[in-house]
């Protein structure tokens, strides 16, 4: 009895520290979430070496590698344990390399989404998008040209002068 009493305290020790662990790793470290995404993205050299870093090509820097060491699961989960700062920056981030560094991404997805789903994804999303913007003003263009039926306004648009000739 004492046996059983005693693995059953071990067992409800392990389940507490079990159950800490994964509530305090539910998501990534917010260490690194005031980068200036913004400037590595427009600076090509600091692009290329986070490139690098997570193609296996170069040295890391700690973000980097932090990056590196969460980037398999974050793709793997749907970004679950990324804070909603974390995967607004995933996005921007490769979102951009997608629309502007097209062989620096064919690489990446090699390595990280061989199946390409992400960029399947977001061009699917940004197609949707161009489409609903383009319906946008569409609808506005149309209003517009409700009003020039009255022929007050002029080829470009400004409103015109009309003189009665009552003679």
């Amino acid at each position: 009895m004492k046996f059983l009493v005693h693995s059953s305290f071990h067992f409800i020790v392990l389940f507490c520290y079990v159950y800490q662990y994964n509530c305090e790793n539910s998501t990534y470290t917010t260490k690194y979430d005031g980068i200036d995404l913004d400037e590595i993205l427009r600076n090509d050299r600091l692009l290329a070496g986070y490139v690098n870093c997570l193609l296996d090509k170069g040295l890391c820097t700690p973000d980097g590698k932090e990056l590196k060491s969460n980037l398999p699961d974050a793709i793997e989960n749907d970004c679950s344990k990324c804070t909603e700062r974390q995967r607004e920056g995933a996005d921007k981030v490769m979102h951009y390399i997608i629309d502007h560094k097209p062989e620096e991404w064919n690489e990446l997805e090699k390595k990280y989404n061989s199946d390409g789903s992400y960029k399947l994804n977001y061009l699917i999303s940004k197609q949707e998008v161009n489409l609903e913007s383009k319906e946008n003003k569409s609808i506005r263009d149309d209003d517009n040209d409700d009003d020039d039926d009255d022929g007050d306004n002029g080829d470009d648009g400004v409103p015109t002068l009309r003189m009665n000739n009552k003679e």
